[in-house]
């Protein structure tokens, strides 16, 4: 009862630099503005429905030339967005942060205090989540690599190698085909940072160093113009996402060893949430 009254007085718009915040009763709907000084992230993404239990936090700031900062943290384990991209976005590019003129500060104010009482209210804020809660693009998705073409057709990764950027390793190798059933997870670095690449993970993969990207036949290269952030980050969490949906967690079939290190491939490759693994974990202990 105490949360409906929380959120009762919700249900406002708040217009901001490039987008605007619905926030309703149980969840907030981003919509992204569509124009040249959009973050071309912003612009792929669309809109994203966020569930007020998606987040652990709501915080408003101080920000530059008169404006004031606005922004929602995710829980860990609740968008697969920001799970791939792992601390690597650009404050600029945060989808879950809206600037706005320091003279709405009152009613932003009002309006981030009665967001973040809904989100204590969910009594999980502080949890990590136990699925995704946010959705990102469908398939199918393509990305132009420096090496390749990447297609996801929302069961199988398929990687078509460029004439003039694939290694020798990889045209020896020839075009790739991963069902998501031979995937344990991916791995994103951003285009912006030196050695940007996407790397799929494979079920079946060796122990040891995996190879360079330039030379894994499960990796396509970034460079200028080729995997840029707004193309590259969606692709990999739409494959993740995916990986999440069908990868069965409760039951790891094989010994007390096989599972216990399938688990931990899982947990690593981002698959499982620290819950998820800590519940498992203690399980196959049990078990054994």
């Amino acid at each position: 009862m105490q949360r409906a009254r929380t959120i009762a007085r919700m249900g406002d718009v708040l217009a901001g630099n490039h987008a605007v915040w619905e926030i309703d009763s149980d969840s907030v709907l981003i919509r992204f503005e569509r124009g040249i000084r959009t973050p071309r992230l912003w612009s792929a993404l669309g809109r994203r429905h966020v569930p007020v239990e998606a987040l652990a936090e709501v915080t408003v700031t101080a920000g530059k030339r008169d404006t004031l900062v606005l922004r929602a943290v995710p829980r860990p384990g609740a968008d697969p967005l920001t799970e791939v991209a792992a601390g690597q976005l650009k404050e600029a590019l945060d989808p879950y942060r809206l600037v706005l003129p320091a003279e709405r500060a009152p009613r932003a104010r009002e309006l981030a205090e009665e967001l973040a009482a809904a989100v204590r209210a969910t009594g999980v804020s502080t949890e990590p989540a136990e699925r995704f809660l946010v959705e990102v693009p469908e398939p199918p998705l393509q990305l132009k690599a420096h090496d390749a073409r990447a297609v996801f057709d929302g069961h199988t990764v398929s990687l078509r190698w460029s004439r003039t950027g694939a290694s020798s390793t990889k045209w020896k190798a020839g075009d790739r085909h991963y069902p998501l059933s031979e995937l344990c997870g991916v791995t994103w670095r951003s285009p912006e940072a030196p050695g940007g690449h996407l790397r799929l993970l494979l079920r079946d993969a060796q122990d040891g160093v995996a190879p360079p990207p330039d030379q894994d036949p499960a990796a396509v290269l970034f460079a200028l113009g080729h995997g840029a952030v707004h193309e590259s980050l969606p692709f990999a969490a739409a494959v993740l996402a995916a990986l999440r949906t069908r990868t069965p967690v409760a039951s790891v079939p094989g010994t007390s060893d096989d599972r216990m290190r399938h688990l931990g491939e899982l947990h690593g490759a981002g698959l499982l949430t620290d819950a998820e693994y800590a519940a498992l974990r203690d399980r196959f202990a049990t078990e054994a």
